[in-house]
Formats: C-alpha cells, sequence, structure tokens
C-alpha cells in the first residue's frame, strides 16, 4: 500500500537538456550490421552466436523513426531505419504472420513467433507510418501492416493486444478517419477490460495476477484506445491501474522497476531486482501520452523520474547508461549493473532520450 514514504511527487520538477547526455548512436551501430540489430552483447561486443529478433529489430525502428523526427538530418539513424524495417520485411511470413528469431547464419528458429513479438512489430511500423518522413517507407510500412492486421482480432496475450493497440491507434491517425480500425481498436481494448475485471480486487488494480514486465505498456494502450475511440471507461481503468502500479513501483521518490527475480504476484513480496530498462522506458511511454491527453505538468516530472533511472537515480546510485559509446547496461541487480550492453537496453535507453528530449 502507498504511504508518505511511497508517495509520488506532487509538484513538476526541474529538469533540462544539459542535464542529457548529447547524443552517441555508436553503440547502436555496432550493434547492427546489414540484416538487423543483433540482440546481445558480451559487455558491448556484439554476440554473433545469439543473432537477431524482431522484437529488439521492432525497438530499433521505433527508435530510429523518433531519431529521424528530431533531428530530420540524421543520416545515420535514415540508415538504420532502413535495416530495422528491412528485417522485419524478411521476417514477415506469406500469411501475414512474423517469425521473430534469426540465427547468425540466416536460419529461422521458428514458423512464427510470440504474440508479444507480433504486438511489437505492429506498435513499431504504426508509429513508422504516422510520424515517418519518407513517403515511400511508410508505404513499406503500410503494406507489411495491412498484411499482419487481419491476424490482430484473434491475439489473447495482454502484451500483444497493448502493442497491437498503440500500433493501430497510430494508422489510424495518419489514416482518420477509419471506423473498421477504430472498431478493431474496441475489439482489442474490451479484451483487456475484460482481463481487468476479472482480475481486479478490492486491493489488486490489475490485468492479471502478477506484475511482470512492460508492465506500464497495459494502461498506455488504454490511453490510445480512449483517445481514437472517446470511451471513457478505457480512461478510468488506463488511470486507475496506473496508479496501482506507481504504488509498487516509487520508493521514497525512486523509481525502482519490478524485478524480474520473482515478480509481484498478488498478495506476495515485490521482488527488488533485477531491474530492467524496458520497465523504465514503458513508464516514459506512458507519461508522456498521458501528458498528451491531459497537459499536467506533473506528468512530465514522472517521466523525467523514471528517465534518469538509466542516469543513476536508482536504488543503487549507479548509471546504467555508459557515456563513453552510447550502450546501456541489461540490468540492475543485488550488487551492481549487468554490464552486457545488449540491443534491448540500450534502446530502451535511447527510445526514453528522444521522448524526453522532445518535451524540453
Amino acid at each position: 500500500m502507498e504511504t508518505e514514504d511511497t508517495m509520488l511527487l506532487s509538484q513538476p520538477a526541474l529538469f533540462t537538456k544539459a542535464q542529457m547526455p548529447a547524443l552517441n548512436f555508436k553503440h547502436i551501430s555496432n550493434l547492427t550490421d546489414k540484416t538487423g540489430i543483433i540482440q546481445h552483447a558480451v559487455f558491448s561486443m556484439p554476440n554473433r552466436k545469439e543473432g537477431y529478433c524482431i522484437d529488439d529489430n521492432a525497438r530499433a525502428l521505433l527508435f530510429a523513426v523518433w531519431a529521424c523526427k528530431n533531428n530530420k538530418k540524421d543520416q545515420i539513424a535514415h540508415d538504420l531505419l532502413l535495416v530495422y524495417l528491412s528485417f522485419i520485411h524478411y521476417m514477415q511470413n506469406e500469411d501475414g504472420y512474423f517469425r521473430n528469431f534469426l540465427s547468425y547464419t540466416m536460419t529461422a528458429t521458428e514458423d512464427r513467433g510470440s504474440e508479444d513479438s507480433f504486438g511489437r512489430t505492429m506498435m513499431a511500423l504504426g508509429y513508422l507510418i504516422n510520424e515517418g518522413r519518407s513517403h515511400l517507407l511508410i508505404r513499406t510500412a503500410q503494406g507489411i501492416f495491412i498484411k499482419a492486421y487481419p491476424h490482430a482480432s484473434k491475439l489473447t496475450s495482454l502484451r500483444g493486444i497493448a502493442n497491437t493497440i498503440v500500433g493501430i491507434c497510430q494508422f489510424i491517425k495518419y489514416h482518420y478517419p477509419d471506423d473498421r480500425k477504430r472498431d478493431m481498436v474496441i475489439h482489442l481494448a474490451d479484451k483487456m477490460v475484460a482481463m481487468y475485471k476479472d482480475s481486479k480486487s478490492s486491493d489488486w488494480h490489475w490485468f492479471e495476477p502478477v506484475l511482470t514486465y512492460d508492465n506500464a505498456m497495459l494502461p498506455l494502450a488504454l490511453l490510445n484506445a480512449f483517445e481514437v475511440t472517446q470511451q471513457d471507461e478505457y480512461l478510468t481503468i488506463a488511470f486507475e491501474s496506473m496508479a496501482f502500479l506507481e504504488s509498487r513501483v516509487f520508493y521514497n521518490d525512486t523509481f525502482r522497476p519490478i524485478g524480474n527475480a520473482g515478480w509481484h504476484k498478488q498478495g506476495g513480496p515485490i521482488a527488488q531486482f533485477d531491474q530492467q530498462g524496458i520497465d523504465a522506458m514503458a513508464m516514459v511511454l506512458y507519461y508522456q501520452q498521458a501528458f498528451r491527453l491531459t497537459g499536467e505538468q506533473l506528468y512530465l516530472a514522472r517521466m523525467y523520474k523514471c528517465y534518469q533511472w538509466f542516469l543513476g537515480d536508482n536504488d543503487l546510485r549507479l548509471s546504467l547508461y555508459d557515456f563513453s559509446n552510447g550502450g546501456c547496461a541489461d540490468g540492475l541487480h543485488t550488487k551492481g549493473i549487468n554490464l552486457n550492453q545488449g540491443a534491448e537496453s540500450t534502446l530502451a535507453y535511447w527510445i526514453s532520450h528522444l521522448l524526453v528530449a522532445s518535451t524540453l
């Protein structure tokens, strides 16, 4: 339960671009070859033995979209965007589904990826369609998106549904109005509402009986759904569930993501470690959207607070961000940081950085 010691900031924090590291895409470039971004690293060296995944290439596409948007003349980001979109195109099957994992020797390890990876890909494609700077790349992304779209209605995974909602909402913004896709958003958001109501109790306001990873993506999806449908129930549940999540992840004004060494099951303890960058990124995404919808400065303060987790405002007062190469450590453990700088964590940092920078 939230106490005075765990209360969030009540006033917006002072924060400026001067407190942010300079743009440095060196490590992302080192992880990326002509095929895509390699998913893991041995410290700062790409681990080619682990190959590629569409999860990370979708995140990388989202990063590149926003890097190009923030700096139209950034040739590095534009070139990287082409690589990541090409990877996603290659990994799409004829039936529209996506494969997830690809070995360094170009062997796909499954016929179809997870629903989570499907959702992340649809989300990234949606943002490229809505916010991309190249008409030809937008048309390419639309072709991939439309081919995959018929499978959206069959999703059952919470995070697959949530990410797909965000992607469809971005598509709708580009093609507004689009009543058919609006109906799909309602169909998927209603699934989330049903899950929420089934799981909710007097002391547990969440979509499932455990808090795990990417948690803020769930209320974020409902904020997006509200924006295109204006259905008040989505907004109510988004804010209610986020208030519950906040009560579990802020301590003495420090952001503490749910640790993946045990998670937080209903009625059980909250794992403090291992903390992951994707959870900070999800919070940043949520607060940016909440600010867009409400204009309340408090959401900016919370967004800055979660971003600063990467830079040392965390339980161990250690920076996960590597100022020398633009990489980011894979997690925060009991005794320190995981020194491996994989794609997921590094992209989580840079997506967060770009969103925060866009508000300053």
